[in-house]
């Protein structure tokens, strides 16, 4: 595991942070909710920063934010912010504009404090051969169904052989991913995450088994079960 951690090139990471998190009903954006003394954003942060590869995380803020430079983590010289827009993707193209000339960067949510430094040091191996990259992901293990058009009824089961969830961190370099995003946005095409901007201009990234704890806090009873995995 050293070895492979020490011959991992420089990556600079990028936690798009300027949603509201309107699901979670709560009074502050979800990322500001607290798990134990630290809020769910400086987990997520600092699950980067253990690895030694990572050397700068760029967090990409609302306009109207105003809690983060409360955070001691605004202090950290590692820590870079710039202002986001509307959509996931342009936050992360803002966080492109400061991100210089290094070759890969790496994309995480900015409500998924629970990852762990082995799924994350086998995603960023990508770096070392792969010249598109890749996502960390885990395997459908419940049996799925979708629905009738506008119903709130079963159409049909769907095979889940080869469907994975879509996890975070996603590892790309920075010129492909730059890119990609532009000719999607510019095109209309639906982005959901870094990689279905790749997969819309033809590109195949690689899937990296991840662990499943690795949730994204999104309703308000995913806090309890982050805590648990955070303090377990």
């Amino acid at each position: 595991m050293t070895r492979v951690i020490e011959s991992i090139p420089e990556i600079i990471a990028i936690v798009p942070a300027a949603g509201i998190g309107s699901r979670m009903l709560s009074d502050c954006p979800k990322q500001y909710l607290i798990i134990g003394r630290q809020t769910i954003l400086e987990h997520s942060i600092a699950s980067l920063l253990a690895h030694p590869a990572i050397t700068r995380v760029i967090v990409v803020l609302s306009p109207n934010d105003v809690q983060f430079q409360h955070l001691p983590l605004a202090q950290d010289s590692r820590i870079t912010t710039v202002t986001g827009g509307k959509q996931r993707a342009d936050s992360v193209l803002a966080g492109l504009q400061v991100a210089g000339t290094v070759e890969w960067v790496l994309v995480h949510d900015a409500a998924r404090p629970c990852l762990h430094l082995s799924d994350l040091t086998n995603l960023l191996a990508l770096a070392q051969h792969s010249r598109v990259g890749g996502i960390l992901a885990a395997p459908v293990r419940d049996t799925m169904k979708r629905s009738e058009p506008g119903k709130i009824a079963i159409a049909h089961t769907v095979d889940r052989d080869n469907l994975w969830h879509a996890l975070t961190p996603q590892l790309f370099p920075l010129e492909l991913l730059h890119r990609c995003l532009l000719r999607a946005l510019d095109e209309g095409a639906n982005i959901t995450d870094e990689a279905s901007a790749l997969e819309y201009c033809g590109y195949h990234p690689q899937l990296v088994a991840g662990r499943s704890d690795n949730i994204k806090v999104t309703q308000p009873e995913d806090l309890a079960l982050a805590a648990f995995y955070l303090t377990k």
